[in-house]
């Protein structure tokens, strides 16, 4: 599991095109917005996109969101120019599309060091498409190396149903072992992972549910397209009051005198390890981090 407990439960994706959308970014809960220079910013506006946000990110209050920017491949002809822009914005992350191999992240980094980029920019790796899959155990693996920067997955499941021509069905049946498989990677490698969007943002039913499975599978959140979704995903990925107070009942379980050597002990009528008490103590740093957001 990732060492940090940092909140991803709603990353809204925001087009670097739309003025109007930038602007309402410090008024929304999300916990993380990613300004998006690639798929939703056609060729013709690439420059004046760049150039919104550098406006928008240039000394505004960021509310305590996470600030991500998606460039266009570093292949492309607007690639190296975003990286750059992106680099002198300080966002906290940079995330890449279309990852295919352990070399898109590598020279990606390259590129940062040699623009003097800080260690603390951090770069996230699209996952979408179907060489990306082949090679997701070595992507990921850089995760383990802090000098590749490497910090996150990000599931761009519109990109796989559309490179694979599987079937899209509402319960995403067929690419589930996919998003399982991004999971498993990430938590190898010690990253997070986001979980890919739900496209119709009308549908609060459905949306729910995805959240619902995505927490189930592992995810630490989701992606989003619209500020409906917002409310949602930050209360599936939350944990609950009962949840909570399970977590904190083991802690104090294991903190008992009679308890401190043991390796297992009862609960409540089960059997209760200390990797239990490992995953109790993530989930109390999760809702620390909750609490500690919401002042």
């Amino acid at each position: 599991m990732p060492s940090s407990c940092r909140l991803r439960r709603s990353v809204l994706y925001v087009p670097a095109s739309n003025e109007k959308a930038l602007a309402k970014l410090p008024h929304l809960d999300c916990d993380a917005a990613i300004i998006d220079l690639e798929d939703s910013v056609v060729p013709e506006e690439k420059d004046r996109a760049r150039e919104r946000m550098r406006a928008v990110l240039s000394g505004r209050d960021r509310e305590g969101k996470e600030i991500i920017v998606r460039i266009n491949a570093l292949s492309s002809e607007w690639g190296g120019e975003d990286l750059l822009a992106a680099r002198a914005c300080r966002p906290d992350a940079i995330l890449l599309p279309k990852v295919d191999t352990p070399r898109g992240v590598l020279d990606a980094n390259d590129a940062l060091d040699q623009a003097d980029a800080p260690a603390s920019l951090k770069l996230w790796a699209m996952i979408e498409t179907p060489k990306a899959m082949l090679n997701l155990g070595a992507i990921a693996e850089l995760g383990r190396d802090p000098s590749a920067r490497l910090e996150c997955l990000v599931a761009g499941t519109n990109d796989l149903v559309k490179e694979t021509g599987v079937l899209a069905t509402a319960d995403r049946r067929y690419i589930m072992p996919w998003l399982m498989q991004m999971v498993l990677a990430a938590r190898a490698g010690g990253l997070d992972a986001l979980d890919g969007v739900s496209n119709d943002f009308r549908d609060e039913e459905a949306f729910a549910r995805e959240c619902g499975e995505a927490r189930a599978m592992g995810f630490d959140g989701k992606t989003l397209i619209h500020p409906a979704q917002i409310g949602p995903a930050n209360a599936v990925f939350s944990p609950s009051g009962a949840e909570i107070a399970e977590a904190e009942a083991l802690r104090e379980a294991f903190a008992r005198p009679e308890n401190s050597g043991r390796g297992a002990i009862a609960l409540n009528g089960r059997m209760v390890e200390r990797l239990h008490l490992e995953q109790a103590g993530r989930l109390l740093a999760r809702a620390a981090a909750m609490k500690e957001r919401d002042r």
